[in-house]
């Protein structure tokens, strides 16, 4: 048991052997239990050295190994859900030396990735994919004629998706070769402990029950009364002692909760399971944050890690005091429950996004009023829209990328009824380290189009506090994005005010070039047209535009630019371009946001440099698109004007 994070590497002799090209399925059980503990020592260091996700991986340690041990991989194939807990399995699998590089530009990516390794069979970023991947996979085989094995990994946080339950009821359909494991680390589903579930549990994993279960249902299937009702005994006995029912009802053998720490026992149980046909379930119980205490204490807080770095030795100067700047997350939480002080139709609804999301004191403070619905997210829409019906005000806290799964519930479930709901969009644009599953890249695009849609785009706390009350108040639906991490440093008002809706506002005026920004790279937008002496606009609506302004800037200006945190395909941006054609407008536009391609991980900023969104390189982008084009190759030059004072919010 860890206390506190290695900053010295420990020594691994059988992981190092592993990592030199040792199959884990060479090893006894002796080495087994030693390897897991030089796994859980050295992705403590690791991610001590590079920061990442560690709680889930110290979870699975044991699981990890015990796959690696039985199954032929990368042959057999092993689909991870979400990726949370896949560090153990890279360490595993040739990536030891290479751990320090997590999630850092041109190192290991976060989650699986299948150009990374053979390992990875499958990409993934956002959960309850796992079962159906593995069950193409598992059909794949059938078709082709092989004995490959498939196994998917999935926790009780990801088995609450949907999208979970519809490959379930179909892999009982279509009944394929795989092996389901739940790693039920007891943060969602419901206890189900105790000795005699645990000791049924082994008991159902055993050869012995196993082929006695197997040579009865050939006898008992020629008599079918008799095998239904073997079967419905066999399925009551299971549901008195574990949450089985529900699995062999959709046609699963069901195995388990087995101590997901018993390594020998898991071993066993693998074994065992590893040729039988037809779909396979075992449920296994786990500790998110096993072996170090403290993520035992507190596993949502350790979910994840920053860099640990060595501390001084000696007395240190005190550092000097400066206010801390509110995270976007923190600015819609203290909005949330402002708001639902004036306004009590409010309800917050996450799909298992509490934290993220800064909801936590909402959830305390209004719990009646709170609607966690797990990972749900195409429920959460709609839950949202049938709310709405009957006159409660629903406020939707969603990851951008976590909004795509709803797409379709927010277009026909609320869009199309004109529903008053409204939706913080929050990590809107690049988030670093997460890299591209994560990236919210794409929301402005896929919002645009939809009819009824009001969409904002604040450009600090202040007016993102200010946009998601002018929403909130809006009779129909709204959409507010926000990026990761902390703001600006701008002062937020406690008074609360509703802004007009597609109304934007000057910040600079310029000659020439005129900058549209919409959203937080308004300093980058700032920067470029105060070196080029530019007219700066803050667009902050994306629906409705701000016709008139735009259509009065084209025809003063010699080149308008856009400049936003998401893709350029159909983007903010694009919207401006449409208007213009719209109205026969012939004004060249450039269009300065995310290119067609996804962005890998890595640091916010240097990702936001490498695609010239910075403002350095949104000022070279516009030298560039100036530059004359007579022999000389002169570079157009401005004078720099002074600015216009921001209007009071």
């Amino acid at each position: 048991m860890f206390s506190e994070i290695p900053l010295t590497r420990p020594t691994t002799p059988l992981l190092t052997a592993i990592d030199g090209g040792r199959p884990a399925s060479e090893l006894n059980s002796d080495e087994l239990e030693q390897l897991a503990m030089e796994l859980r020592a050295y992705l403590l260091y690791s991610v001590g050295q590079s920061g990442g996700h560690f709680g889930a991986g110290l979870g699975v340690v044991e699981l990890t190994i015990a796959l690696h041990h039985v199954f032929n991989t990368p042959e057999d194939r092993i689909v991870w859900d979400v990726g949370h807990q896949t560090y153990p399995h890279k360490i595993l699998t040739g990536r030891m030396q290479q751990m320090n590089s997590m999630r850092h530009a041109g190192g290991l990516s976060g989650f699986p990735k299948r150009s990374e390794s053979d390992y990875d069979t499958f990409g993934v970023g956002h959960s309850s994919t796992s079962i159906s991947a593995a069950m193409g996979m598992a059909l794949a085989a059938r078709q082709q004629g092989t004995n490959r094995k498939v196994i998917a990994v999935i926790g009780d946080g990801a088995i609450t998706g949907g999208m979970a339950f519809e490959a379930l009821a179909h892999a009982g359909h279509e009944r394929p070769n795989m092996l389901v494991i739940l790693n039920d680390n007891q943060m969602s589903i419901g206890h189900n402990t105790g000795g005699l579930a645990n000791y049924f549990a082994k008991i159902w994993a055993t050869k012995t029950y196993l082929g006695m279960r197997e040579r009865s249902k050939r006898f008992l299937e020629r008599f079918s009364f008799l095998w239904d009702w073997a079967k419905r005994t066999e399925e009551h006995m299971k549901g008195m002692v574990a949450p089985s029912t529900l699995f062999e009802e959709l046609g699963f053998h069901y195995i388990g909760p087995l101590d997901g720490h018993d390594l020998p026992g898991l071993v066993k149980a693998l074994e065992n399971m590893k040729d039988l046909e037809g779909p396979q379930f075992l449920h296994i119980r786990t500790v998110k944050g096993k072996g170090f205490t403290p993520a035992e204490e507190d596993p949502v807080g350790y979910h994840a890690l920053n860099k640990v770095e060595a501390k001084p030795k000696g007395p240190q100067p005190a550092a000097p005091s400066t206010p801390k700047k509110p995270k976007y997350q923190d600015v819609f939480g203290q909005w949330l429950c402002d708001m639902a002080e004036q306004d009590n139709r409010l309800v917050g609804i996450t799909p298992a996004m509490c934290e993220g999301s800064g909801m936590v004191d909402f959830a305390a403070r209004f719990p009646k009023r709170y609607y966690d619905v797990a990972i749900a997210e195409q429920h959460a829409v709609t839950l949202a829209a049938g709310m709405a019906c009957d006159g409660v005000k629903p406020v939707v806290a969603i990851y951008s990328t976590f909004l795509q799964r709803g797409y379709d519930q927010l277009i026909h479930d609320v869009a199309l009824q004109n529903l008053d709901v409204t939706f913080g969009i929050d990590r809107a644009g690049l988030v670093g380290q997460d890299g591209p599953t994560h990236h919210g890249t794409f929301d402005l695009s896929y919002l645009r189009c939809i009819p009824n849609m009001v969409i904002g785009a604040p450009s600090d706390e202040n007016e993102c506090r200010q946009i998601l009350y002018t929403a909130f108040q809006h009779p129909g639906p709204a959409a507010v994005r926000y990026p990761r991490g902390t703001g600006l440093g701008a002062e937020i008002s406690s008074k609360m005010a509703s802004l007009e809706i597609g109304k934007s506002v000057t910040l600079l005026k310029g000659s020439r070039v005129a900058i549209l920004n919409f959203g937080t790279l308004l300093p980058a937008a700032r920067e470029a047209a105060e070196a080029l002496g530019a007219t700066l606009v803050d667009m902050r609506w994306v629906k409705p535009m701000d016709e008139t302004r735009v259509l009065e800037l084209a025809a003063n200006y010699e080149l308008l630019v856009t400049v936003e945190e998401n893709a350029v395909a159909g983007g903010a941006g694009a919207g401006v371009s449409e208007l213009l054609a719209a109205h026969g407008v012939e004004t060249p536009v450039l269009h300065c946001g995310i290119p067609d391609e996804y962005i890998e991980h890595g640091d916010h900023k240097a990702q936001l440099a490498a695609i010239s969104l910075d403002g350095a390189g949104i000022t070279s982008s516009i030298k560039r698109r100036m530059t004359r084009s007579d022999s000389t190759g002169e570079t157009a030059t401005v004078s720099p004007s002074p600015p216009v004072a921001k209007p009071a919010i």
